[in-house]
């Protein structure tokens, strides 16, 4: 059983529908029952967090729709884990989508605006995570607790949850980070009501994501010791690690030491193992896989959405694959990926880098299409809605899978550490570096035959892109090693040319959404937009 999933058909009970236009960012979400009601109870504190969770794997209140967090989107689309999966990936070499809803072609395309409804999607994500983590954290200080009477273990177990709270704060504030760089500012020490948040900069948010995964470490739980879905102190670790990999973009300072420092406690824990199977880590049981350090969970009878494993299992298949085999009713042919993926691998097959997991027949490696042709670009089968002993999901109707999104896994922190060794991070050194790489590989091949003698900064992103593809890494990672924008690296419609382009330098950075920069007037719109 998925603990935390478990617990989401309560939770979703709780917290209704608020609007997370930044102009009224600070907005306490509106309840059924008042929050002095839900709080003055101490068993409710654990529904409420869950619904913090949720708030990456649904998008309302009684899933798949019918009561949106969000008002004014569509339900469906505008899930935190699909929208923020289109950011990282449909923006770079990893994948298209044949569809053409609305705006969606800009990503691939890079030619966006701020009007571009899927970047104000994920905007209207991130900042309702945090309006709705700050009234969590602000309603369990240790003296509102004292006033209602908590004390005790409920108490102990609610400062945990406290922490847990702030994590998914800092996440969230670390996407904001990523995708718009300078971005509205508020936290639980600001007084409730409507008002205009200022607007801080990157290096601002940079420090106070980085003082909070600090400051609230040991109220976390140890690595791998608490209940499955929730963030313990190797995922404070790891996001902190993943922070200082890119601060040279993100500060213009480099913290490749710290990087080599977090990741190396990640993998001093020693509560984490690479799973024997490759894909084992991307099916409906995968939540008994040790390698997973934090998931979005997901229950194909619990936590119901359009997007998140739902899109990510259903959208890349069509053409000649056959639904069953990946536990679902039918395929939504839309993702595909370009040649440039596939070129990473020696053997496309599949047959000696078992990460290469392309499904070829009646396609092409070649996109002369992009819209309404499933058939141009190869489909992946990385995602599937089957255990490792083939048995379907939960729902029997095959629309939602059980499959639970790998947010943090230890081949990350591998790759981490051996990046930042690579760049000059100190408190690690080549040769264990050397060996977390060769360990992917030899997972990847079965045994040595894969290993490389050495470590190179190009041969790190491939061998990224070679694991962690479809994983919401790639635009970052491209932006970090310099191959997002500029002409040095090209793959299959970048820019919308076929033959791929560069494009703008500030295409680095996604534009604050229109609406918000009309609404509040303390917004500085990101630069060329």
């Amino acid at each position: 059983m998925k603990n935390i999933a478990k617990t989401l058909s309560i939770a979703l009970l709780l917290i209704l529908s608020t609007n997370a236009c930044v102009k009224d960012l600070d907005r306490q979400p509106f309840y059924d029952v008042t929050s002095a009601s839900v709080y003055t109870d101490a068993a409710n504190y654990k529904l409420v967090l869950a619904k913090l969770y949720a708030v990456l794997a649904v998008s309302g209140q009684q899933g798949p729709a019918g009561k949106p967090d969000i008002s004014g989107i569509d339900e469906g689309f505008s899930n935190y884990i699909r929208q923020y999966w289109m950011a990282q990936q449909l923006t770079t070499d990893e994948a298209v989508i044949g569809w053409n809803d609305g705006s969606i072609q800009d990503y691939h395309n890079m030619n966006w605006s701020s009007g571009n409804e899927f970047v104000t999607a994920i905007y209207n994500r991130i900042y309702y995570l945090v309006t709705a983590s700050n009234e969590f954290i602000r309603e369990s200080t240790d003296a509102k607790l004292s006033s209602r009477g908590i004390s005790g273990q409920a108490a102990a177990d609610i400062k945990t949850y406290r922490a847990e709270a702030r994590f998914l704060r800092a996440m969230a504030y670390s996407h904001a980070i990523d995708f718009f760089g300078s971005a509205p500012f508020v936290t639980d020490a600001d007084a409730v009501g409507s008002f205009l948040p200022r607007q801080a900069t990157r290096q601002e948010l940079f420090k106070y994501v980085e003082s909070e995964l600090k400051a609230i470490e040991n109220d976390l739980t140890a690595p791998k010791t608490g209940e499955y879905g929730r963030a313990d102190r190797a995922a404070a670790w790891t996001l902190l690690s993943r922070l200082y990999l890119n601060a040279q973009v993100y500060t213009g300072t480099q913290r490749w030491t710290d990087a080599v420092t977090y990741a190396s406690k990640v993998i001093g824990s020693n509560a984490y193992s690479l799973d024997a199977d490759y894909s084992h880590l991307f099916l409906a049981d995968n939540n008994t896989a040790k390698e997973i350090i934090l998931p979005v969970t997901f229950d194909g009878t619990r936590t119901k959405s359009y997007g998140g494993m739902t899109f990510l299992i259903h959208a890349p298949v069509g053409g000649k694959m056959n639904p069953a085999d990946f536990g679902i009713n039918g395929g939504w042919a839309g993702l595909r990926t370009t040649k440039a993926l596939v070129n990473l691998f020696a053997d496309p097959s599949g047959k000696t880098d078992r990460r290469a997991l392309f499904f070829t027949d009646g396609q092409s490696l070649e996109i002369n299409e992009v819209l309404n042709k499933f058939e141009d670009g190869y489909a992946l089968t990385k995602y599937k809605n089957v255990t490792s002993t083939g048995a379907k999901g939960s729902d029997i109707e095959g629309n939602f899978p059980d499959t639970d999104f790998p947010l943090m896994r230890l081949a990350d922190v591998y790759l981490m550490y051996a990046e930042a060794v690579l760049r000059g991070g100190t408190g690690g050194d080549g040769t264990t570096a050397l060996g977390y790489v060769n360990l992917l590989r030899q997972r990847a091949y079965k045994g040595t035959s894969g290993n490389v003698a050495s470590l190179t900064l190009d041969g790190i992103l491939a061998e990224r892109g070679r694991e962690l593809y479809w994983e919401g890494y790639r635009r970052t990672d491209l932006i970090r090693f310099g191959k997002f924008v500029d002409g040095s690296y090209l793959w299959p419609f970048k820019g919308g040319v076929k033959a791929g382009k560069a494009v703008e330098p500030f295409r680095t950075l996604f534009p604050i959404p229109a609406a918000d920069i009309v609404a509040n007037p303390n917004l500085k719109q990101n630069p060329g937009y």
